[in-house]
Order: C-alpha cells, then sequence, then structure tokens
C-alpha cells in the first residue's frame, strides 16, 4: 500500500517523475465532485500500486463545478496497470504530459494553497515550445512584486502534442486574484495571443482535496 498523506500536494517538479496523467471533470455541483473525488481515492488506497506510481491528487474546482486528478509515474505502463479495472474518475481516461520546464518565484514559501491549472490548445510541437517560452519570459522579466504569492509555474507538454498545462501553484486564492488585476495577468495574455498555433482554453483555481504519495 502507498503512504498516505491527505494534505501535502505532490512534488510537482520531484527528479524521478517522467509523465503525468491528467483528468478534468465536470460536476453538477460541490456535493458531486467531494463525493466523486472521495471515491476516487478510496479506490486509490485500496487498489495495489504498481512500480512505477509516484502519487495521485485529487482536486475541487473553487467554482464547485469541476474536478481534477493529477498522477505522476515513472515509466510507462505504470498509470495504465493501475487504473484498470478502477470505476468512474478513478479509472477515467487521462491526457498524458511531460513537464517540459519550471520556474519558482517564491522559493522559501509555504505550502501552496491554492492551484491554478490553465490549459493550451496547440497546433504541435513547435507552438507547445513557443507558448513556454513566451509565458515564462514575461513571468521572468516582471517585477516580483506584480505576482505576490505566485510560488511557481509548471508547464507541462502533451505526449500528443496537442496541449499546454500550466500548473501553477499559489500561496491563496486571493493572491491569484489579485495577480488577474495586475500588469503581468496583461504581459502573459498579449503573449498567448501572439503566439501563432496557441488558442487558450482558460483556467480553474484548484485546492487539494486527497493526495497520496508512493
Amino acid at each position: 500500500m502507498p503512504q498516505q498523506n491527505s494534505s501535502a500536494p505532490p512534488d510537482v517538479r520531484r527528479a524521478d517523475s517522467t509523465a503525468v496523467h491528467v483528468a478534468q471533470w465536470y460536476v453538477p455541483g460541490r456535493a458531486a465532485g467531494v463525493e466523486a473525488l472521495d471515491d476516487t481515492a478510496r479506490q486509490w488506497r485500496a487498489a495495489a500500486w504498481p512500480a512505477g506510481i509516484l502519487s495521485a491528487g485529487a482536486y475541487l474546482g473553487t467554482d464547485g463545478d469541476t474536478v481534477l486528478t493529477y498522477v505522476q509515474t515513472a515509466g510507462p505502463g505504470a498509470h495504465r496497470a493501475f487504473t484498470a479495472g478502477l470505476a468512474g474518475l478513478a479509472g477515467a481516461a487521462t491526457v498524458e504530459y511531460i513537464l517540459h520546464h519550471a520556474i519558482v518565484l517564491e522559493p522559501g514559501a509555504p505550502a501552496p494553497a491554492s492551484f491554478v491549472v490553465a490549459g493550451f490548445d496547440v497546433d504541435g510541437p513547435g507552438p507547445q515550445r513557443r507558448i513556454v517560452e513566451a509565458i515564462t519570459g514575461a513571468l521572468e522579466r516582471a517585477p516580483a512584486g506584480q505576482h505576490p504569492g505566485m510560488i511557481s509555474a509548471n508547464f507541462h507538454l502533451s505526449t500528443d502534442g496537442t496541449r499546454v498545462l500550466n500548473y501553477a501553484e499559489w500561496t491563496s486564492d486571493e493572491a491569484h486574484q489579485a495577480f488577474l488585476d495586475g500588469a503581468t495577468r496583461t504581459a502573459t495574455l498579449r503573449a498567448t495571443h501572439e503566439t501563432p498555433g496557441v488558442r487558450p482554453i482558460g483556467f480553474k483555481r484548484y485546492h487539494l482535496r486527497h493526495g497520496i504519495t508512493a
């Protein structure tokens, strides 16, 4: 059985992770989301964890209509073996990503309390890399005072070349909300719209409900 940890988020930048498997589901409301995530965590904990499963996280959207799972793996086939026979969200189809680039903006910050997941639909590997370079450049050029509370931004590329996912760690929901009204947000939006072959899907803000680490 895995070591259980229900409060700490995954170490998204851990060196032994070779892939991440993400599922996002819409739910009819917060109660249904909580039920789906609790059922998912129960199934994960009861399942046999094959070699290569590193962590599994279950997140509830702050708007109450979305849930997300984020499973880190090391080695091909681990996720398929882990979810075989699981039902509902626990065994749902996922998008496979590889962590491509991460920037840590507040290395001494406490554990994140808010997670913002932004997605992009892209036209192949070239636009995948270019949008990451454009957004990270905008963040790194911005004065630190323009994005207080942003702990890190972690850019994942889907292995099929069609998507980019930014899993950003924040100290609080309020810090992220303040960012949305600031100059750095404007700069990142401009970078997105000026990069050919990229279409932003939007973002969702999440809180961790269950975290399990092998």
